[in-house]
Order: structure tokens, then sequence, then C-alpha cells
């Protein structure tokens, strides 16, 4: 319990560091947005590459685990288009619509990396690391398909695969990957220099969403807030877990991967919704509340899936 506490307190705190800056009269407000094109556009594109460039995944079940991970993170996206219909009738917006979208599908992989290096050592780490390669490149495919496809723009096939080629968290991912399929090393003071711009992003990003906050909303929330921490807390590690099981995985294996569905949403969201004309603060809302409640889903999620990986 003191593990996971001290992985999000942290995390929280950052946040809320962003809400009280954003409200410091003596910061100039238009540095928000010139700092939400830097982390979309250049740190956490740099983040996500160094990831993949480096990772070793050599002797992990990437078959199993991309079938668990993949087809649970897309039964969810499945199960959310079949939901808008009825939300729509009840008042959601469109925009509204894409931001529960993507905080139940999403996962704050740092989060997940944090807490799996405490609780299950180096093996953790690289399972984790895993875990993230294989979900990137699908969980930003079918998120900026729902945003394209609601923001009210063009919806042409072609004005689509555009979006999607050159979304720079797809471009850093696929490069990193590539990468480090082939076995190329990036020249060493060039890999530090990306690091450290990755590095930046955690704690910027944070302190971003905690900006793009309205206290009020978390506070007050929404019913369509609920369902979003109910989908991405409680029904996505229902769906990883069982799919995991089902392929006859076991051991910290089963538990890395409840625990990456466990985590809240990842705070990049927040930025796809701020470019992409979702519903930003809605989104904020939804992380911080997500945040807040996986102090205590979390426990229960690894409780649970250890039993399972034991039997």
């Amino acid at each position: 319990m003191t593990v996971i506490f001290e992985s999000i307190l942290p995390v929280f705190l950052l946040v809320f560091l962003g809400v009280c800056l954003k409200r410091f009269r003596r910061i100039d407000l238009n540095l928000w947005e010139g700092l939400e094109q830097l982390g979309y556009f250049v740190l956490f594109p740099a983040l996500l590459f160094s990831t993949l460039a480096t990772a070793d995944f050599s002797g992990l079940r990437t078959d199993s685990t991309a079938l668990a991970t993949i087809g649970s993170i897309s039964l969810m996206c499945a199960c959310l288009l079949t939901l808008w219909p009825l939300l729509r009738e009840r008042g959601v917006s469109a925009a509204s619509f894409t931001s529960v979208f993507q905080t139940a599908t999403r996962l704050n992989g740092f989060m997940a990396l944090a807490i799996a290096q405490k609780l299950y050592g180096p093996i953790g780490l690289t399972l984790t690391a895993l875990v993230m390669t294989l979900v990137i490149i699908p969980i930003n495919f079918y998120n900026i398909g729902v945003l394209v496809w609601f923001n009210g723009g063009p919806r042409g096939l072609r004005f689509f695969t555009i979006r999607i080629i050159t979304n720079p968290l797809i471009m850093a991912s696929f490069a990193g990957i590539l990468l480090n399929m082939l076995g190329i090393r990036v020249y060493a003071p060039v890999m530090t220099t990306i690091d450290m711009l990755g590095h930046a992003s955690l704690s910027l990003g944070l302190v971003m969403v905690g900006a793009g906050l309205k206290v009020s909303d978390a506070l007050k929330p929404r019913p369509v807030a609920v369902l979003a921490v109910f989908l991405k807390l409680i029904v996505m590690p229902i769906f990883m877990v069982s799919a995991s099981y089902l392929l006859g995985m076991r051991g910290p294996g089963l538990s890395v991967i409840a625990l990456g569905a466990a985590v809240p949403t990842a705070m990049n969201g927040y930025l796809l919704a701020k470019q992409m004309g979702g519903d930003a603060p809605l989104y904020a809302a939804v992380a911080t509340i997500q945040t807040v409640v996986s102090f205590f889903t979390i426990p229960l999620v690894l409780v649970i899936a250890d039993y399972v990986a034991g039997g």
C-alpha cells in the first residue's frame, strides 16, 4: 500500500502544482499554450522514441502479451463506440465523447513503470516496457481516429491517413520500434539529448494537465466523467486479466499486465484533446479523479491478479 501511495502521490502533487501555477498572476497566461505545443510536438515524441529505441524485449512472451493487451484495448474501443448513440441521446457532445474514449483507453505507462520497479524489480520494468511498446501505436491510432471522426472536420480516407501518419506521437513510436528491430543505435550524444528532452516531458506534462484543470469539475464530476473512471479502472483490468489468463499467462507477466490496465489514463491525451478539438477540461477532470481513485483500485486489482496468476 505504501509503495503504491508513494508512486501516485508525486503525480497528483504535480497536477496540483499546475492548478496553482495557472492561477499565479505573475506567470503570463500565454505561456501555457506555448508549453502545450512544445510538449505535443517535441517533448512527448522524444520520450516515446527514446523508450522504444532502447528497450530490450528478448526472452519475453511477446505473442501472448500482444494478444492480451492489444485485444483488450480493441475490445474496449469497440464497446465505447457502441455506447456513443446512447450517450448522445443523454446530451453528451461529440467532443466530450472523445475525451471519454481517450480516458477509458489510454494508460499512464510511467506510473506503471514506477510501481512495477518497486513491486517486481527489473523483470517488472522490462515487462511494463514491453506492454508500453505493444499498445502505444494501437492506442494512438484508435484515439486519433476517433478525434478526427468526431471533431466535425474532414473525414475522408486521405485526410484521416495523413493525420495518422503525420502525428508526432505515432511517428516517434514507429521510428523507435524500427531502429530497435534493425539494431541501429543512435549516436550517443544525440540519444542523450533526446533522453533529456523526454525526461522533461514527464513533469511538464503533469503540470500542464493541472493548468488546464477546472477544480469544480473534479469535485463535482459529471456523470460522463464517472463513467470514464469506471471503464478505465474497473472494466479495462477485467478485460486484460481475463484475456491474459485465457492465453495461459501466469506469474509476474499477468500481474504486470494487470498493473498496466489498472493505472489511470495517460496525461498526454490532454494535449491531444487540446490540439484536435476534444473536451480538454473533461479530460483533465477525469485524469485527476482517476489518479485519486486509482490509489484504492490498483491494490485491489493487483491482489486479484496475483491470486489469478498463482492459479
